[in-house]
């Protein structure tokens, strides 16, 4: 595992990232801006799916927040990879980015029962929020809160 992970701080990319203070800033700047996109759309959605703000109908308000918060998290997940190919041996070995690696597992996974669901075809068709939906909602706002909470403290390890 040591051998593929010098390997990629080794690769191209890495390795500019390393050289250029600049480079490395705006990846860097980027992967804040889709974490604010991911987590700008999916606590919204995350709030309403779990029974607040009521008023705001779910069918409409669903699909844009979902489609944004997708965006974010492919976003946050390419620049997230490029940033640890640059010390990618030394975060392996992070408490803290191991910890956030399994929250957004755990978060994709959610996202994965949610989106493959009944639950989701219901909201999406008819504005119906099940129970079960309800929990995943809440499971997600915790889930990718964490997620973030971890990734600040990476920095402390």
């Amino acid at each position: 595992m040591i051998d593929i992970l010098e390997w990629l701080s080794a690769t191209a990319p890495a390795v500019a990232l390393r050289r250029s203070g600049t480079l490395y800033m705006f990846i860097n700047a980027a992967h804040i801006l889709a974490i604010g996109l991911l987590i700008g759309a999916i606590l919204p959605l995350d709030l309403r799916l779990a029974g607040f703000f009521r008023k705001v109908p779910v069918e409409i308000l669903a699909p844009f927040l979902s489609r944004a918060a997708g965006v974010g998290l492919v976003a946050a997940i390419v620049t997230g990879f490029c940033l640890f190919s640059v010390r990618a041996v030394e975060y392996a070995g992070n408490p803290a980015f191991l910890a956030k690696l399994c929250l957004v597992a755990l978060g994709l996974l959610n996202l994965s029962i949610v989106h493959l669901g009944r639950g989701w075809k219901m909201v999406l068709s008819l504005g119906i929020v099940q129970p079960g939906l309800r929990f995943a909602a809440a499971l997600s706002a915790v889930l990718w809160i964490a997620a973030v909470i971890a990734g600040r403290w990476i920095g402390f390890f």
